[in-house]
């Protein structure tokens, strides 16, 4: 099967990129790299990917909502 949107393609190779308010996305390899972003990951396999992701991915909450720590 062909897949028109490179963003559905299970056997696509993706990069794992993260913003400043340290949130992560996955990427196709084959895409131009958004502003705003860079890479943590070199391209693998969705399923590693999300394995990565689910490791060190701990809050959906962008930095700018978390309350700062005292003495930081």
């Amino acid at each position: 099967m062909e897949f028109t949107n490179p963003f559905d393609n299970p056997q696509g190779q993706f990069y794992i990129l993260q913003n400043d308010q340290q949130q992560y996305s996955l990427w196709p390899a084959q895409c131009a790299l958004p502003g705003g972003w860079h890479v943590v990951c070199e391209p693998q396999p969705q399923e590693a990917c999300n394995m990565w992701l689910h490791t060190h991915w701990q809050s959906l909450t962008p930095m700018h909502y978390v309350p700062a720590r005292s003495g930081q």
